[in-house]
């Protein structure tokens, strides 16, 4: 959430979602995280998926390839 911020993410909160969701998703995804509020834990995931920056892509695109220069130590 720290770097949400400092994205400039986190700014005036004046947009209100609604949405139909799991009540056993909302809760398993509040223990995991121990978030108390539905509100908060929204701003969580969003700010997640916002922040995202494309690991999982970028580790399968370079997958069994190991740069030359690389010192592996033998």
């Amino acid at each position: 959430m720290k770097a949400a911020e400092l994205s400039g993410l986190l700014g005036e909160k004046n947009m209100r979602i609604g949405a139909r969701i799991s009540p056993a998703l909302i809760e398993k995804a509040k223990k995991q995280t121990g978030i108390k509020t539905d509100t908060d834990l929204i701003e969580f995931a969003l700010a997640n998926v916002a922040l995202d920056d494309n690991f999982g892509q970028t580790f399968r695109k370079i997958r069994a390839t190991v740069d030359p220069s690389l010192k592996l130590g033998f």
